[in-house]
């Protein structure tokens, strides 16, 4: 079976786990937590960090200036609404981007904001030409837009980059309604009408936000929005780790240091209190973890046949499980692999004893557990053995 050849992309991260992220319900990070966090973004090659909403608090306003002024490659981006005070708040922390954003839907306009879309247009035209004015690089954000008119996006998009030349302008699907196919068309019909950047912002709530990223992206978006183990409000957003490995390994974009990426997982799950799903894609503690005998047996052999990629690429490590479904090959392959060597007779013996111990516990066995089973094994044969011998000495 021949693969689909896909066309290169033009893209870039703007990881926004410092802001977002922490936007999850009961998640608040300490300065020394974010920083940690920005500095392991911008190791990893990550183009922009959005490091906070600088006008929450004196505190959050602290420590975005404080990564600003950090000396990192990446570039600092905050977060703004369409209000003059916001933006003196990202001038006085030194961001290089300011993302300035508004709803332009039915629903916001007149449930949030309870004022007319030439009302909300007219306040962000005015705040966009004050941070320009004042040197600031300006990323104009439509919340909403997946159930914003596309016309309407399109005219307040056109405007502001043929009146202010603004760097980037950005779609975000708050709610989480699309899917990679809408997603598709809303992102490449907006980017045959604007010569300006496109973001792309999704949120999880359909379980689709990694599928739409990549969908944008081949649509002609230039920065993806991720959150380090798809932490967010809600359900989340797009996973940091899900769409840059992705990015590698079907797109063969490979300038982002992927060996880091369990490490950062760990980080901020240790910081926001949160632990990926066991089953989570790249960083879940069963991403390389294998039981099945035949799998097992296999992957001995050649881990390709039932590894999309070596766990080293993102820093993880092949976890093989002894468990109901290990066979006698994959279990003799394991025992092997931990400085045992077993008979044929002992093997079966062994493989009887995991059964038994993992239907009765209803779980798999640890290491610990295997190494007292195969003592157990190795007594009982002896034991064997000497009775055995015992009564062909009494009967010479």
């Amino acid at each position: 079976m021949d693969f689909i050849e896909l066309q290169p992309l033009d893209i870039e991260i703007c990881d926004v786990t410092l802001r977002d992220g922490e936007q999850t319900p009961g998640v608040v990070f300490t300065k020394e937590q974010k920083m940690a966090v920005a500095i392991e973004l911008d190791s990893m090659g990550v183009e922009v960090i959005e490091a906070g909403f600088p006008v929450v608090s004196a505190k959050e306003k602290e420590i975005v200036k404080e990564i600003a002024n950090q000396g990192l490659n990446s570039r600092i981006c905050c977060l703004s609404r369409a209000v003059r005070g916001d933006v003196d708040a990202a001038l006085d922390c030194d961001v290089d981007i300011v993302s300035i954003f508004i709803a332009m839907s039915d629903m916001h306009l007149k449930y949030k904001y309870h004022r007319s879309l030439e009302e909300m247009l007219s306040c962000a035209k005015e705040v966009i030409e004050y941070a320009t004015d004042h040197g600031l690089k300006v990323r104009f954000a439509a919340e909403d837009s997946s159930r914003t008119p596309i016309d309407r996006l399109k005219r307040a998009f056109k405007e502001v980059e043929t009146e202010y030349k603004v760097q980037y302008i950005s779609l975000a699907d708050t709610i989480g309604i699309l899917n990679p196919t809408t997603t598709y068309y809303l992102v490449n019909d907006i980017y045959k009408s604007v010569n300006t950047p496109i973001c792309i912002h999704c949120h999880d709530d359909l379980g689709m936000a990694t599928a739409n990223t990549l969908a944008a992206a081949e649509a002609g978006a230039k920065q993806l929005h991720t959150t380090v183990n798809a932490i967010g409000e809600r359900a989340g957003n797009a996973s940091l780790e899900e769409v840059i490995v992705a990015l590698r390994v079907q797109y063969g974009i490979e300038r982002y240091d992927t060996t880091k990426l369990t490490a950062l997982s760990k980080m901020v799950s240790e910081y926001s209190g949160i632990t990926p799903s066991p089953n989570k894609a790249i960083v879940g503690r069963n991403a390389f973890t294998h039981e099945s005998g035949i799998h097992v047996a296999a992957i001995l052999e050649e881990p390709r046949t039932y590894e999309l990629f070596l766990p080293s690429m993102v820093g993880g490590k092949r976890n093989l499980i002894v468990g109901k479904h290990t066979g006698t090959k994959a279990l003799k392959g394991i025992i092997n692999s931990i400085g045992f060597c077993l008979e044929r007779d002992e093997l079966c013996a062994l493989i009887e004893k995991v059964k038994v111990c993992t239907e009765d516990k209803h779980k798999s066995i640890s290491r610990e557990q295997l190494e007292k089973l195969i003592t157990q094994v190795k007594q009982e044969k002896e034991t064997s053995g000497n009775k055995e011998n015992g009564f062909l000495a009494e009967n010479l």
